[in-house]
């Protein structure tokens, strides 16, 4: 069998000619925490067309494949990722409809926040500040500050990862708000059994003026009480139940703790920062310091919500 690089040269060479395809791209430049290896294969479809031919062409020959969208919510291996990493920037596309938006995979939450103060729609200020996609943002029920996504997610669109449903002459399925199944930071897309395309929003009319003064406290808020100017993959921990994360870490003497170039940072301890060059195994180091620390002192464990991507 041919190997997974000459393959999709041989099946797809006008995206690769266009760059919509591209080799040993280093994934560091497409998270937010700035760490991760190279790409054997990174694709940026264009359309759910393009999306479809590729998930084909890797089920049909086994290659791996990844979905990625902003990479604000992950840790990727050092050793990169094998197969084929695809990209869902371009598939961005944001619509209003009265009282609803929709918006595609690849979206940003802050466009799609911006529509919504746009057409004087409540019900997202929560989300405007969270640096992630909308696809992430659905996948993991993203929240902050008392909201989270299900409160305002009507459905969604979605592919199944096989090959009889991808030929199939309707591949795009619909999946009703609770048939999401959410909990806290978790959907059912984390089952693997669905790829996340677009969703609907339905929203509230409101005060154009108290939206935006909301959504301006919210972004202040989190300049206060957040690293926001070093990279890093946000909370990287999950809240235990009767604990706030941040301060069992500062009790356990760990705020500023470091090992390479990552750090527990000295602003919120809830949150591990790239202060410069840090790789996975760094920030993987300081997180099993930390929850070794915890556990021994509070009891407590720390279940991280940020996803480790590759090989450790």
């Amino acid at each position: 069998m041919e190997n997974a690089r000459s393959l999709i040269i041989s099946r797809f060479p006008d995206l690769v000619e266009a760059g919509i395809i591209r080799f040993d791209e280093p994934l560091s430049q497409h998270c937010s925490f700035r760490i991760g290896g190279p790409a054997e294969l990174f694709c940026e479809p264009q359309n759910i067309g393009q999306l479809i031919a590729l998930l084909d062409v890797a089920l049909t020959n086994r290659i791996n494949y990844f979905i990625l969208g902003k990479g604000s919510n992950l840790l990727i291996s050092d050793k990169g990722l094998d197969g084929l990493v695809v990209s869902t920037s371009n598939l961005n596309k944001l619509s209003h409809d009265d009282t609803c938006l929709s918006a595609w995979c690849g979206a940003s939450l802050k466009d799609l926040c911006g529509l919504a103060l746009e057409h004087g729609l409540t019900g997202l200020e929560f989300a405007s500040g969270i640096p992630g996609s909308v696809g992430g943002a659905v996948f993991m029920n993203a929240g902050a500050y008392g909201g989270e996504i299900k409160d305002a997610l009507y459905c969604s669109k979605y592919l199944i990862p096989d090959l009889d449903n991808l030929r199939s002459v309707d591949p795009v399925k619909h999946l009703k708000a609770e048939q999401h199944f959410f909990s806290y930071r978790r959907s059912i897309f984390q089952s693997g059994d669905f790829i996340h395309l677009s969703s609907v929003f339905r929203l509230r009319r409101g005060d154009p003026q108290v939206i935006a003064q909301r959504m301006q406290e919210l972004e202040q808020q989190r300049w206060a009480r957040q690293p926001m100017d070093l990279p890093s993959a946000g909370s990287v921990f999950k809240r235990p139940e009767g604990f706030f994360t941040g301060k069992l870490v500062d009790d356990c003497g760990l705020r500023g703790f470091q090992i390479g170039g990552a750090a527990v940072s000295d602003k919120h301890c809830g949150f591990i920062v790239n202060l410069g060059g840090a790789t996975a195994a760094d920030v993987l180091a300081v997180i099993r310091h930390v929850q070794k620390e915890v556990s021994e002192r509070f009891g407590v464990r720390l279940e991280t919500e940020l996803r480790l991507i590759g090989e450790a």
